[in-house]
């Protein structure tokens, strides 16, 4: 079925983004796997394609319009090329909407052209060791020094940690105040006391440049808090839910990718003198595939629509994460099978898939949360 939540705008970006990533980011993925991390270079580069704050004002370096579809078009493009490293979806879908919504006029002057040019990187730092997807565990705290505050905790966990310019902390300011007891608090790179723990051994997205972040003593200016003091947790309940339909859409995304994958293999792939695509059970699989592949596109395109018209809710956003992110894992691993051996070779795209989607039902706030936060919604 023709996809209808695009029009030819967004269709000349999608050029723009598949011709980028085929020339600034395919042939070095690789050895960024090998590092850990992707080159600041790339960021740069990307800075000047326009792919970095599409929805920042043209005033402050962005693209001025605010469409998020411009941004599932960017995910969806960095997926298809198995590009699992580059956290350009963070950088536009995560953090931007914090800065554009909470920033005052000060703070976007002072850090927006920077992140739309790629010489910003910033990162969000919620989880800690202890927490996981319970965000009033937050443990990490900062108490008032004069105007200032001083920043003490720690966090993991971090995409973007051993790289980024500008941190969005989490911190407890008020241990009494209950859910308006937490603030954001925007930690620059060279802070006295921030410092970054060793880069995260993963399974996957091995490009992708995870860290553990340590705050001792950090005085942050009041300049630097973000939004209203004892806001942030209605500020994260606020923003959570773009960046749940940001992994709904890699997700769906990555399942298309894989079926792909696998149906061009099993058309060349021969066993006992046919192709493995000729067999009944091969045809069923992959007719299975499909059908949820395609079922899972249609709803994550509607919350993609509804989203552009302001009308996703939380529960919606968490019903595209959980199911998406879980069609993905079926998907990817029922398409390792057919592959036979070869889908647990790491030359073949398939076994990269398999273990960078592992996370997908993880990060965002597990899938178990996401269902917690549905039936809520459903029994309230």
């Amino acid at each position: 079925m023709q996809r209808d939540i695009f029009d030819a705008e967004h269709d000349a970006f999608r050029d723009l983004a598949r011709t980028f990533i085929a020339k600034e980011v395919t042939p070095f993925h690789d050895q960024w796997e090998r590092d850990g991390q992707v080159s600041r270079d790339v960021w740069l580069s990307a800075g000047k394609a326009g792919l970095l704050g599409t929805d920042v004002p043209e005033e402050h370096g962005g693209g001025g319009v605010a469409d998020f579809r411009y941004n599932a078009v960017l995910t969806e493009e960095l997926t298809r090329a198995g590009a699992s490293g580059v956290g350009f979806p963070l950088q536009n879908d995560v953090v931007a909407p914090y800065l554009l919504r909470l920033g005052t006029d000060e703070q976007k002057r002072r850090w927006l052209p920077g992140f739309c040019s790629g010489e910003i990187i910033t990162a969000i730092a919620m989880t800690e060791p202890g927490t996981g997807s319970d965000l009033q565990g937050i443990a990490t705290s900062a108490r008032r020094d004069g105007e200032d505050w001083i920043l003490d905790g720690s966090k993991t966990f971090i995409t973007n940690g051993i790289m980024a310019d500008l941190v969005i902390v989490v911190a407890r300011t008020d241990p009494d105040a209950g859910s308006r007891g937490f603030t954001l608090l925007v930690v620059e790179r060279d802070m006295p006391g921030f410092e970054r723990g060793r880069r995260l051994e993963k399974v996957g997205l091995k490009a992708q440049d995870t860290a553990e972040l340590s705050f001792s003593g950090v005085r942050v200016p009041a300049a630097n808090v973000l939004g209203e003091v004892g806001g942030g947790l209605i500020a994260l309940m606020q923003n959570l839910a773009q960046e749940r339909l940001s992994i709904a859409v890699g997700s769906a995304a990555g399942a298309a990718r894989a079926l792909e994958l696998t149906v061009d293999y099993t058309k060349e792939r021969t066993a006992f003198g046919r192709p493995v695509a000729s067999f009944q059970n091969s045809r069923f699989e992959l007719a299975e595939i499909d059908t949820e592949v395609a079922v899972t596109r249609a709803f994550v395109d509607r919350c993609i629509a509804e989203h552009v018209a302001g009308r996703l809710s939380p529960a919606d956003a968490a019903k595209a994460k959980w199911w998406a992110s879980d069609v993905l894992k079926r998907v990817v691993d029922r398409c390792v099978q057919l592959h036979g051996g070869y889908g647990y070779m790491l030359e073949y795209p398939i076994a990269k898939a398999f273990v960078d989607s592992r996370v997908q039902s993880i990060f965002g706030g597990t899938n178990e949360i996401m269902k917690e936060i549905i039936g809520r919604e459903l029994l309230k």
